[in-house]
């Protein structure tokens, strides 16, 4: 199981406090056998997970773990194991028979948690490969305690000089561990540091401003300047040392593929038969983009209704409001059309994305952690074009913003995507449920309500969209979505196995899935580190085989809302886990 908490995973969640309250209830009528896996969850997260994701925990609301880094040495990667395979004996030993349902997929969902650490620890072994690892992982551990305003600036810079005094250590660490990276893993390594350096010379002391204690002023200062000179020595090693030497494998081969699909996904599919699924996929989204293209204008080609379609967006200063214009619609068709329960009136705030932000993401959903008490608001990011840009160069960057982009965003990312995913964590039935997931689920939801939302009639005029075109326009830019992501299934497994090399997967991005050679290049670099991103695609068809077969089952009876609701207070889990609590069987979930 790929480790994500609710933070990391759906940037979303706080819990009310009558949630622990139900629990322990629970807790107490539940069977000896039950009693005794949530005792040992307890042990596991504060002895195996957070411990040695402290990261993690700051994400998750659980601010004991501020201090803390993550241990980058070869030895630290060796007690992790030691201490994950302690684990997997004791929660093997737990009678599964004598748990409820809720309680075996809970105990299901952790041993898959630690199968597949143990399997990116020991077999793919990213510490070894790997040198963004170190300089990201690092960012991303203070960038944790910026984010979100959850003690006062003098408190959380304390936690962050804490970290600071220990990252120079982990670039010592990384010298060691890294023996033959990837060539393309040491580059795109050097591509993203001089942006990390950047963010700590500029907008970390930058998100601390407010700091008034002037000896922890002083303490970050010498904290922080030996964070910048321990990177640039880094960058130098890099280029000198490592870059020449970098000739590994990327590729994870059949196994370990399939052993991380099983574990993260818990999906057991041969591959030969996710091809079939994923170009099956595939083919139908092109299909119906080149029908729709032609009634837009028979005249072109589908490749040039697309270039058309880029050129329909807002002016940049009117990029906020386009969103928030789209939330009332979205969710005002929702509650008509009965789509799912909203549980909370509250509006994820809009703002243009924190500078340190900007370079990785053009939208995005940020909000709190599923145990955060203190900083409970969630942001709506939105990155506006460059304030220096050239006229040719904004228009070129609000392309990404196009009618059917916004809306394809919207959905995604908040009504009824994530965000409404977010509010519905507190219904979920455990602490494990809470802080594990899947990305097949998470993303296969908020990729799901793309084309659900225009299938229930979203983005047709009156509910969306002014008229008949620009109501093709939406759904060509939710089919070229849908197109990227079912590039990614087909690359992820081809690249991996070595039947496809890199060249030819851009050429597949560009050819097949309707993109830019430009973001092509960006979605093939990604997968050579992020093997299984087809658990966007995946996740979304198993939801619709799901969708399916409960409509089958429950007939007339079958309502989308109360299907909708049903899904999401499972949490998160892989869909194997909420088919069975929904459907009561173990059916195939594709």
């Amino acid at each position: 199981m790929k480790k994500m908490t609710a933070a990391v995973l759906l940037a979303c969640g706080t819990i009310m406090p009558i949630a622990g309250r139900m629990a322990s209830a629970q807790n107490q009528t539940a069977s000896p056998a039950a009693q005794s896996f949530t005792a040992l969850a307890e042990q596991y997260f504060d002895q195996a997970y957070f411990k040695y994701e402290p990261t993690s925990g700051t994400l998750s609301g659980f601010h004991q773990y501020d201090d803390q880094l993550e241990n980058f040495t070869r030895a630290g990667f060796g007690a992790q194991i030691s201490t994950l395979q302690d684990f997997e004996k004791k929660f093997s030993a737990i009678p599964a028979a004598q748990l409820d349902v809720t309680t075996q997929g809970d105990l299901q969902l952790v041993l898959a948690n630690i199968r597949g650490e143990l399997l990116s620890l020991q077999t793919i072994r990213q510490w070894e490969k790997n040198p963004d690892n170190y300089s990201s992982g690092v960012t991303g551990s203070i960038f944790s305690l910026m984010e979100r305003k959850f003690a006062p600036a003098d408190q959380r810079l304390k936690s962050v000089i804490a970290r600071e005094q220990k990252i120079p250590a982990v670039f010592v660490a990384a010298r060691e561990n890294l023996k033959n990276p990837p060539h393309i893993y040491t580059e795109i390594a050097l591509q993203q540091i001089p942006d990390i350096i950047s963010f700590f010379q500029n907008d970390v002391p930058e998100a601390f401003q407010d700091a008034t204690d002037p000896t922890v002023k002083a303490d970050f200062a010498k904290s922080n300047a030996a964070v910048i000179s321990a990177l640039q020595d880094y960058e130098k090693w890099m280029k000198r040392d490592l870059l020449p030497r970098s000739n590994g494998d990327f590729r994870l081969g059949a196994d370990a593929f399939s052993k991380k699909l099983l574990y993260d996904e818990m999906v057991d599919t041969p591959l030969d038969s996710l091809l079939k699924i994923g170009n099956a996929d595939l083919h139908k989204n092109q299909a119906e983009f080149d029908r729709i293209a032609k009634e837009v204008d028979p005249s072109k080609t589908p490749k040039e209704v697309l270039a058309e379609l880029a050129a329909v967006h807002p002016a940049p200063d009117h990029l906020l409001q386009a969103f928030h214009d789209q939330f009332e619609t979205l969710i005002g068709f929702i509650r008509e059309k009965k789509i799912v329960t909203i549980p909370s009136e509250v509006q994820p705030t809009l703002e243009e994305t924190p500078p340190f932000m900007r370079a990785t993401t053009f939208a995005s959903m940020d909000t709190p952690g599923p145990f955060e008490t203190h900083s409970t608001k969630a942001y709506f990011n939105v990155t506006l074009p460059d304030k220096n840009a050239t006229p040719a160069q904004v228009s070129d960057y609000m392309a990404a913003f196009n009618i059917g982009t916004i809306v394809s965003t919207s959905v995604h990312e908040a009504y009824p995507g994530h965000y409404v995913q977010f509010l519905w964590v507190p219904e979920a039935p455990s602490k494990v449920r809470k802080l594990l997931g899947a990305s097949s689920n998470a993303e296969g939801w908020a990729h799901y309500c793309e084309q659900m939302m225009l299938d229930q009639g979203y983005g047709q005029p009156g509910a969306g969209a002014k008229d008949a075109r620009e109501a093709k326009l939406i759904r060509l830019g939710q089919l070229q979505d849908a197109l990227l992501r079912d590039a990614r299934f087909i690359v992820g497994i081809q690249m991996h196995t070595g039947k496809m090399s890199f060249d030819q997967a851009v050429d597949f991005f560009v050819k097949e899935g309707y993109q830019s050679h430009s973001t092509a290049t960006v979605e093939t670099k990604r997968g050579t580190s992020d093997p299984t991103y087809l658990y966007y695609t995946l996740g979304k068809l198993q939801i619709m085989k799901l969708r399916a077969d409960m409509k089958k089952k429950q007939g007339d009876a079958f309502s989308l809302e109360q299907f909708h609701d049903a899904f999401l207070k499972e949490g998160f889990p892989p869909i194997k886990i909420v088919r069975r609590e929904m459907m009561g069987d173990d059916s195939p979930t594709l």
